[in-house]
């Protein structure tokens, strides 16, 4: 367990960052509620993981599936804790992953989507997943172009399998570097993509996962449903360099 002090900072963390994306979630006009805060635990052991469980977040986002395999041997969580993987996901990680039941943000292959429908019917866990989409564009960047992902959201709809996979969303995220004005501009273009695709494909696509510690505010006023925030919630509780 960690101490009382870490704990009581961490909850602190927790209700500001709430404060703040209900805040920009109002300044969009939008319904309160709408935007699910996804916390990014990447950056933590699995003592704090719980003690931000602890502290009311309740939806856990993970960058690498082994880091999710280890913390749940370690501790214990609550059964209403709901994992996203939010990383690069290799194909070879599906088996021990999908038992968790996460949302998988990160599908930038149709081999990989290919690999999730078929384990996902081997299991019979229905699973949900995103499509990333590289918005901005850079090279270095993963996920599929804005032109791939419409064969990918039709292949899925005609297949008979789609009581095993459902395409949900998009996620997106700004450029490295970009500005606030740039990073709105491609949050809005993620946005507009998704609205393309549902109107040529008939898929709803509900979600939009965009935006970080960094941009949420500008991706919440685009149209976000979940913000993946990491850094903000663990001010103060982390070695600086």
């Amino acid at each position: 367990m960690i101490d009382p002090s870490s704990q009581a900072r961490l909850t602190e963390n927790w209700q500001a960052v709430q404060h703040d994306v209900d805040a920009a979630t109002t300044a969009a006009d939008r319904p309160a509620g709408s935007v699910t805060i996804i916390g990014v635990t990447k950056y933590v052991d699995a003592e704090m993981t719980l003690a931000l469980v602890n502290a009311g977040c309740r939806v856990l986002g993970e960058n690498r599936p082994q880091v999710l395999w280890k913390k749940n041997e370690e501790v214990v969580f609550p059964d209403d804790v709901q994992w996203h993987l939010i990383g690069h996901l290799q194909r070879n990680k599906l088996r021990r992953s999908l038992p968790f039941h996460p949302m998988i943000h990160s599908v930038d292959s149709p081999r990989l989507l290919t690999a999730i429908v078929e384990e996902a019917t081997a299991q019979q866990i229905p699973t949900k997943v995103l499509l990333e989409v590289n918005i901005s564009g850079e090279e270095a960047k993963t996920g599929l172009k804005p032109q791939e992902l419409r064969p990918m959201i039709e292949s899925q709809l005609g297949s008979s399998d789609t009581d095993a996979v459902e395409i949900v969303g998009l996620m997106a995220m700004a450029g490295w570097g970009t500005d606030a004005d740039a990073a709105r501009q491609q949050f809005a273009a993620t946005r507009e993509l998704r609205d393309q695709l549902t109107q040529q494909t008939g898929a709803a696509l509900p979600e939009l996962s965009m935006g970080m510690s960094g941009d949420f505010a500008a991706a919440i006023a685009e149209g976000a449903t979940m913000v993946r925030i990491g850094s903000r919630l663990f001010e103060g509780l982390l070695p600086t360099a």
